[in-house]
């Protein structure tokens, strides 16, 4: 599969390199006194949990809801061999439906890739090759490693929380921060949120499955108002195993609830691969 087409399903799909099995901890986003108080072990007390459970709820209600979403984005990726080449990637999502993605390179200005995703298939244009490759939707999880739906997938797109697990386990304020600990069917995660607006900046996932010992840093920023929510534009997601890769996605233009195609016609002299 093409360099620029797995970097971005890795992206998308919570970039894990192979599920990422690794016993080492991923960097930390936050202040070095936010790391020594979220380490800080202990279930939380009554009152904590009350207000753990409140904050969660106020981030379900920070959901962005939406019918329609479109984006153009910019990716730059690094890993041990350096700095890789930037490509842009334009995304149209119907909620729920349909995600098309178009994929070019920025030093060859053409388009690479056409992508077509539902519910239930993955359908893959390779402009460079002129092939084409059909999928069942469940396909992603071959190579991502991780539980993967269409909701999911769309909420990475949006920004809004995934993995937020349903089980409260730790609970730390901070001058800056507030620090949730939860645990769900798949990882533990821990949500910093700011404590100025409640934006989400930051969640860290790690494997429930000891032998599995995925983890993977998601950090939100650059966040603007757009109607009634904020959207974060900027988005860092940071691996480490022996290596350490880091995917920064610049959101440079984006529309909600427009009216949107998803033009995917597949030429007769292309193969199936």
């Amino acid at each position: 599969m093409n360099f620029y087409f797995r970097i971005f399903i890795g992206i998308v799909f919570l970039y894990t390199i192979n599920g990422c099995r690794s016993t080492k901890k991923l960097q930390s986003a936050i202040s070095r006194k936010d790391t020594i108080v979220a380490t800080v072990p202990g279930l939380p007390n009554s009152d904590s949990l009350s207000i753990a459970s409140k904050l969660l709820k106020s981030l379900d209600k920070n959901r962005i809801d939406f019918k329609t979403f479109s984006a153009k984005i910019k990716v730059q990726y690094e890993d041990r061999k350096g700095k890789q080449p930037d490509f842009n990637a334009f995304i149209r999502l119907q909620k729920d439906s349909v995600l098309w993605i178009s994929i070019s390179a920025t030093f060859l200005s053409i388009e690479a890739f056409r992508i077509y995703i539902t519910p239930d298939t993955l359908i893959i244009i390779n402009k460079l090759d002129k092939e084409v490759e059909y999928h069942p939707f469940n396909y992603i999880e071959s190579f991502a490693h991780i539980p993967m739906t269409f909701s999911i997938l769309q909420d990475l797109i949006i920004g809004n929380p995934v993995y937020q697990g349903d089980s409260v386990v730790a609970y730390r304020e901070t001058e800056n921060h507030i620090l949730i600990g939860t645990t769900g069917s798949f990882f533990k995660n821990l949500l910093t949120i700011s404590a100025d607006n409640n934006n989400l900046e930051k969640s860290k996932l790690d494997d429930i499955e000891i032998g599995q010992n995925r983890t993977a840093d998601l950090v939100y920023d650059a966040y603007e108002k757009y109607n009634q929510f904020s959207f974060a534009t900027f988005r860092d997601i940071t691996v480490a195993e022996k290596t350490k890769v880091d995917i920064k996605i610049n959101f440079k233009q984006y529309e909600f609830n427009k009216e949107l195609s998803f033009p995917f016609n597949i030429p007769r002299n292309y193969k199936t691969k």
